[in-house]
């Protein structure tokens, strides 16, 4: 008997153990020299000495701290190696080394210049209580605890609104949006880092981060104007500090799979050839001799578990080291990253990357200057489709058990199925992806170079250029090889791609502002900006197909020779305006108007203009309004604005020509030119408006925050492809317009409770957002648009699906006979019902089975430290959508693949209490159409990720200031009633956003990590 299993769960099991032993054992040998004594002291004010109530203050580098009486006192335990913290609202931070001081005087300097937290914002910053717009600040520290190679997916459930799709592929694609599908075409936020524009953020590391913002409203994006209707990711990386230099060395290891309780229910030999063999009796078919007891080819030594053979454990693995120090003059951040996932399936398809990132700046007299240069090599081993749409998962769960994973008596050495003995077109994924090169290698730099002049008191004047260019090469090989009578690939077949990627884009801001305030009351920032941007492109492609075995994998050594180039240009102005305006520290009004052009339309609608203005009450400023004590702060704001979208490709307003194309005349054949596609020279941008209000409230000293926010969003003039008549005569048989229109509107919450006093502090937070989604018109006539399993349709929800409804299975010939009319339908056939009444199954009879856009989206963070302890989690959900489980569904054909278990339960004569159909080969009743039986509630909640932490008391060293170890773990829970791999998941697209169809599962990740400042 030949039995393919991997043993992953030993190897995971050993690893766990040395590495949790390991770390045991640093944090009690380190506690036996740990000291620690009660500190003492007071706070003052450096202006007039008075004592500071509500000061937090802080151990550096963890969350315990203790706040100042009304005094100014406090008290804290700590030891010799500690340095304290001292924050305070309006106060510069002040850092106190503890030493042998038993008593602690702390003169805090005011900084009228950062009386609260500063956020940035476009082209600027802000203070946060005075924002009128929809900003979230995501809290990095906790975002960061995610393990992840993407910037995007720290995003996942840290922010009301924010909706991100994510699958366990090392380097794999991260679906994000904001507030909805603003588009039938892209709807991916635009993202900003350190000033520069990126529009896929997924090459660089995300330890570096220092704040993120989300903007969300036309308010607050406005000032992006055409590139700013899908919202903005605004990240700044860490910068330079004037002091000595400061290093700190990060490296984390873990290790991932996927859970065995997730993994699909397949059936094994005898099940697998019960199943099949019944569907051929069915059909009236001779059971192939692979599956016959009876024949001499028989197959009974070979059972397959390919879950089991293709699940190992993949790592992930990460080292940063950070320099910061410097001058006034001249500061520096540097950063070094280092990150490697391998795959938790069999197969080569690793992510590797490298990055380093530096920041620089200084001040010399009026002149502000700094640069950020950052570069990415990252290499990342692509899966493999056989065809387009087809997923490895799904391959791998349909690969029939009595297939061995290896066979060296095939070309290439891994199993296949033969025609005569198994019939099964069934793929070993496993071989298919070792035997095929598919690398994807890519270098990327970005530059920011800037400096700002002060004119006169208040008046500066900035120029930024900036520079983000990739090259990116990709490898296609598949070489000769045999795995199986419909996969085998000859050398006629053998094919090589290689396919160079070249981008640059340039900008070039000059910005203006001036800030000033006037009788003490008034303060005005106005910003004034002129932007240009040049985006080239430059594609070349070199294909050789016709390789030997053993040959050489080079494109000269191919039978045949091809290639193709291609090149574009796109080039953008703007003008940008903004106007803060506060009086009085309690009303706050900001309007901001931008416009662009683009090459991308014709010059008559090249052209975009955007606006919005928003305002802001803060009612605990009014003399005339008495809050109750608990109550400290309340803040009312409103916006109104106008967004752009331009997704639309180069030149779509422009006909295309054949110059070549004839026709007859006479008895002779003329020379002409004839139209090929047909266009709208009249389409223009996209244009999305806003509208919000919200509250926010801080309660008993600020301790406790809410934030309750209502915003819609229409988006109209929305670019979709029209289908054309054919008498035409233009290809495709779609027009590019103008003509669509879609609302989103919903309601998202903030809660934040912060508790510093004590030994033991916390914080909790947390965050919800709903989502109504409605299309209000597309095209002239409101045709539908229908993909997959999926029906877009006015007056509803953006791929909702729409498949058949099912009533049970046909018992007898009886009951087929007094049904709507199924043609081909048999006892233990599905009964389908005939919902228009029509007498017949067909089409018009599928119906609307649910929304795919989640209704609710939220996330909860909870961390404390108790001493040199710490620990954190993170829970992340989506409820209110439906998901078109098209794995299971490729598992209940009932026929050569693979099968479910549940396939087991088919109808038979003297089965006739299952939903189960019989099976059958051939399927003449369509039984496994997209049907109700395939649709699954996606409701579900994660344990993203789960953090333990402890700081090692050094004693009196000089060398090393701090020394943290953590153990943390990801994905660690998950409740949901999807029978799948995974709720979350990539597969589908924007008009078949529901149908999983072998999405990557996210694995669970386990890992040990340490963090050291030197």
């Amino acid at each position: 008997m030949i039995t393919t299993k991997s043993g992953y769960g030993s190897q995971l099991k050993g690893k766990l153990k040395q590495g949790l032993l390991l770390l045991v054992a640093v944090i009690f040998s380190s506690s036996i020299y740990a000291q620690e004594k009660t500190v003492t002291g007071k706070v003052t004010s450096s202006t007039d000495g008075i004592g500071l109530p509500s000061v937090n203050v802080v151990i550096k580098g963890t969350d315990k701290g203790v706040s100042s009486d009304f005094d100014g006192n406090f008290s804290i335990q700590a030891s010799s190696s500690d340095v304290l913290v001292f924050k305070f609202l309006g106060f510069k931070e002040q850092e106190i080394a503890v030493g042998n001081q038993t008593y602690i005087e702390a003169q805090l300097v005011e900084d009228v210049s950062n009386l609260e937290e500063v956020v940035v914002v476009g082209y600027g910053t802000k203070k946060k209580s005075d924002l009128t717009g929809s900003v979230s600040v995501v809290d990095v520290d906790d975002a960061k605890k995610t393990v992840t190679y993407d910037v995007a997916k720290m995003l996942q459930g840290q922010a009301p609104g924010v909706l991100v799709r994510s699958s366990g592929e090392p380097g794999g694609f991260v679906d994000i949006k904001i507030r909805g599908i603003t588009s039938f075409r892209n709807n991916n936020p635009l993202f900003v880092i350190d000033g520069v524009i990126v529009e896929d953020p997924y090459d660089f590391p995300t330890g570096d981060i220092e704040s993120m913002q989300v903007l969300k409203d036309a308010s607050s994006a406005a000032i992006y104007g055409a590139r700013g209707a899908n919202g903005v990711v605004i990240i700044t990386t860490k910068k330079g500090r004037e002091g000595k230099i400061d290093i700190k060395y990060k490296s984390l290891f873990g290790v991932q799979s996927v859970p065995e309780n997730r993994w699909y229910s397949l059936t094994n030999r005898e099940q697998y050839q019960q199943i099949t063999s019944q569907a051929e009796l069915n059909d009236g078919l001779a059971i192939v001799p692979g599956n016959d007891p009876n024949s001499e080819f028989f197959i009974d030594d070979v059972d397959t578990d390919w879950q089991d053979a293709a699940f190992k454990t993949g790592t992930v693995t990460n080292h940063s080291l950070t320099f910061n120090g410097g001058s006034k003059i001249l500061n520096y951040n540097f950063n070094v990253d280092y990150f490697k996932n391998t795959a938790y399936i069999d197969t080569p398809q690793d992510y590797e990357r490298y990055s380093t990132n530096v920041n620089l700046g200084g001040q010399k007299g009026k002149f502000t200057y700094g640069a950020k240069l950052a570069f990415t090599q990252s290499d990342k081993q692509a899966f493999n489709e056989y065809l387009p749409g087809t997923s490895s998962i799904v391959h791998l769960v349909q690969a029939i058990p009595t297939m061995p994973v290896y066979d060296p008596n095939r070309l290439g050495g891994y199993g296949g199925a033969d025609n005569a003995t198994q019939r099964a077109i069934t793929l070993n994924i496993i071989g298919f992806n070792n035997l095929i090169e598919n690398e994807n290698v890519r270098n990327r730099f970005i530059g920011n170079v800037w400096g700002e002049y002060e004119i006169i008191k208040g008046l500066k004047y900035k120029i930024n250029v900036s520079a983000d260019k990739l090259n990116a090469k990709a490898r296609y090989y598949n070489p000769p090889s045999d795995l199986g009578w419909y996969y085998e690939n000859t050398t006629a077949e053998a094919r090589l791609d290689v396919n160079s990627l070249h981008t640059t884009r340039t900008i070039v801001n000059n910005l203006l502002t001036y800030n000033t305030t006037i009788a003490e009351k008034h303060k005005v920032d106005v910003l004034l900006g002129h932007l240009q941007e040049r985006n080239d492109v430059y594609n070349q492609h070199s294909s050789g197909q016709g390789y030997e075995v053993g040959a050489i994998p080079s494109i000269q050594y191919a039978e045949t020779i091809g290639g193709d180039e291609y090149r574009s240009a796109e080039t953008y102005k703007s003008l940008i305006s903004r106007l803060n305006y506060t009086f009085d520290d309690k009303y706050l009004l900001t309007v901001n108007f931008r416009q662009d052009k683009s090459s991308k339309f014709a010059p008559k609608n090249n052209t975009g203009n955007y606006f919005s203005v928003s305002a802001g009450w803060k009612l605990h400023e009014e003399d005339f309004i008495n809050l109750p004590d608990w109550l400290n702060t309340t803040k009312l704001r409103a916006g109104y604005g106008q967004l752009g979208n331009n997704t639309i490709g180069l030149y779509e307003f422009a006909l295309a020509m054949n110059a070549f194309s004839g026709y007859p005349f006479g008895n002779s054949y003329g020379s002409g030119s004839t139209v090929v596609s047909i266009v709208d020279p009249d389409i223009k941008w996209e244009d999305t408006e806003t509208t919000n209000a919200a509250i926010e409230l801080g309660m008993f000293n600020n301790s406790l925050n809410f934030t309750a926010e209502y915003f819609t969003r229409k988006s109209t003039d929305l670019l979709a492809d029209v289908p054309i008549p054919y008498s035409s005569g233009g290809f495709p048989l779609a027009l590019t317009t103008n003509a669509g229109n879609v609302k989103n509107s919903g309601l998202e919450f903030t809660l934040g409770y912060n508790k510093y006093d004590g030994d033991f502090t916390y914080s909790i937070s947390a965050n919800l957002g709903t989502l109504k989604n409605e299309v209000e018109s597309i095209g002239t006539n409101d045709t539908p648009i229908s993909e997959g399993v999926s029906r877009t349709e006015v007056g509803r929800s953006i791929a909702e699906l729409y498949v058949y409804e099912t009533e049970g299975i046909f018992q007898n010939q009886a009951e087929i006979d007094a049904h709507a009319l199924q043609p081909n339908a048999k006892p233990g056939d599905v009964k389908f019902r005939d919902v228009n009444g029509d007498g017949f199954i067909n089409d018009d009879d599928r119906t609307f089975q649910g929304q795919t856009l989640p209704k609710i989206n939220y996330g909860l963070n909870f961390s404390c430290n108790y001493k040199n302890f710490d620990l954190s989690m993170f829970f992340q959900g989506a409820a209110g959508h439906k998901i078109f489980n098209g794995t299971y569904q490729s598992l209940m054909i009932e026929n050569y693949t693979n099968h479910h278990t549940d396939a087991l339960n088919y109808w038979t004569p003297d089965n006739t209490d299952t939903n189960i159909p019989r099976p059958t080969i051939s399927d003449p009743n369509a039984n496994s159409r997209a049907s109700d039986r395939f649709i699954e509630k996606g409701d579900y909640v994660r344990l993203q990720s789960l953090e333990l932490g402890y700081n090692i008391p050094l004693g009196e060293t000089k060398i090393i200031n701090r020394a943290r170890v953590y153990a943390s773990g990801q994905n660690l829970l998950l409740l949901t009633g999807y029978s799948g791999y995974d709720p979350d998941y990539t597969t589908g697209s924007l008009f078949n956003r529901g149908f999983e169809f072998g999405s990557f599962p996210n694995p669970t990740t386990l890992a040990l990590g340490v963090q050291i400042d030197f």
